[in-house]
């Protein structure tokens, strides 16, 4: 049967179906706030979004719940939107392995609020106390899965390398001096590949170095598994981040899901790692919900959600977050200095209008085994949806920031603050060098 977009629930419709099935919510700084996740506890994978890379409440509220699953229900790893080896450095420190980290030594790269704030500060500190109760195997471990930290991994590899076996150390410095040069820059050896003729482009070596490595891999384990470990995920991280720096000049669509990709091998590396893991993925939206539900999909591109739900199905929670109003912590363009922007009320034929049409401060709203038809039918209409990654333009707000999404099939629950605040950075801004996400923002 086909569903005429006139058969489909109004605005009206929508706003009366998800005000009769929100629940509200206290404040995320409230014991009772996680509390009301407990329905997610028999998941192994528990997506948690946000619709900007810089609003206080959803930091707070991922944090809430990161510590209701890891104390009352056994989670065991915090998976993160970030760089591996600078969320190494978070993971030593919360694991009681290392310091605490000096400011401005992770995370010096634009955009350095997204984790460098206070209150990613708050959910670290707190991991640690929790932590240091615990035997070393039962530790949380606090991970990275993103793939720009070339120049880093590179260093982390040989690092390794030189305290097991010197000459191995070597060759890795032979193979990664093709493309040591353009390790600050990487966007740059990729427009020299793709677009300036450059010949004998690095895959070739950064394969080689990575098979090497795991040539190597059951004496190594044997020795010191954990930092193994380490070093192959930094290995493979220069793998994909040489392919990566490729194809952003082959078209958005390639160079999305490679990221993705590594994103979600990442992942599934942790679960195997880690003995009966369950994770927490903290990142945003356009990652964690399932592409195949939104316009990012309808052009040939996948994202972490999707595959999440085709290797884990119901064993997989994707929640989104959203917000109408307030102030957002962003740059108003590559590279700029973070600015805190005012974000601008949200579009009447948006999820977020539909949202802020119920009248509610804070809310959940769960859908995940409700069989309500009202509620499925309202959550099944195409509407708006607002995403703001590092950079927000409000003044091309609708071109920029907007794509489509059916959000019954998107997520299985949305989180909902009706107005937030930007994150508080850990002092003042110093991004130096070509932001390493160009030529995207989310």
């Amino acid at each position: 049967m086909t569903i005429h977009q006139s058969d489909l629930p109004t605005k009206a419709d929508i706003a009366a179906s998800l005000r009769a099935h929100v629940e509200n919510l206290p404040s995320p700084d409230s014991m009772a706030f996680g509390a009301q996740f407990d329905r997610y506890a028999d998941a192994r994978l528990v997506l948690l979004g946000e619709a900007t890379h810089g609003t206080h409440e959803f930091y707070t509220a991922r944090a809430a719940i990161s510590r209701r699953l890891i104390e009352h229900h056994g989670f065991s790893i915090v998976a993160v939107e970030g760089d591996w080896p600078d969320i190494a450095r978070l993971d030593d420190y919360v694991r009681l392995r290392g310091p605490r980290p000096r400011l401005g030594e992770p995370f010096v790269r634009f955009p350095t609020w997204m984790w460098r704030n206070e209150e990613m500060v708050g959910f670290i500190d707190w991991l640690r106390g929790h932590n240091a109760d615990l035997p070393e195997e039962k530790r949380v471990s606090l991970r990275g899965l993103d793939v720009y930290s070339l120049s880093e991994s590179i260093h982390a590899v040989i690092d390794y390398l030189e305290r097991r076996d010197p000459s191995a150390a070597e060759r890795a410095r032979r193979r990664y001096g093709c493309i040591t040069p353009w390790q600050d820059e990487p966007q740059l050896y990729g427009h020299a590949v793709e677009r300036g003729g450059l010949a004998g482009a690095c895959e070739d070596a950064v394969v080689e170095q990575l098979r090497e490595l795991l040539d190597r891999r059951m004496d190594w384990i044997a020795q010191d598994g954990e930092a193994f470990f380490d070093a192959e995920r930094n290995a493979r991280i220069v793998r994909a981040a040489e392919q990566y720096y490729r194809s952003i000049y082959r078209g958005a669509a390639e160079s999305w899901n490679l990221r993705d990709r590594h994103m979600f091998e990442t992942l599934q590396a942790l679960m195997a790692h880690h003995h009966d893991a369950r994770a927490i993925v903290w990142a945003h939206n356009s990652h964690v919900g399932n592409a195949a539900a939104t316009s990012m999909g309808w052009r040939g591109e996948f994202n972490i959600g999707e595959l999440v739900r085709a290797a884990y199905g119901d064993g997989a929670v994707l929640i989104g977050f959203g917000t109408d109003r307030g102030t957002v912590a962003a740059a108003s363009d590559w590279g700029a200095s973070m600015e805190v922007m005012q974000l601008r009320p949200a579009r009447d034929d948006s999820w977020e209008g539909a949202f802020r049409a119920i009248g509610s401060m804070r809310c959940l709203l769960d859908w995940r085994r409700s069989d309500d038809s009202s509620l499925k039918a309202a959550l099944s209409r195409t509407m708006l949806e607002r995403a703001v990654g590092v950079v927000y333009r409000p003044q091309s707000e609708f071109l920029s920031h907007y794509f489509e999404s059916v959000l019954g099939e998107q997520f299985d629950a949305f989180v909902w603050f009706e107005d937030t605040r930007a994150v508080t950075p850990l002092g003042p801004e110093r991004p130096h060098g070509a932001p390493e996400i160009w030529p995207f923002g989310l």
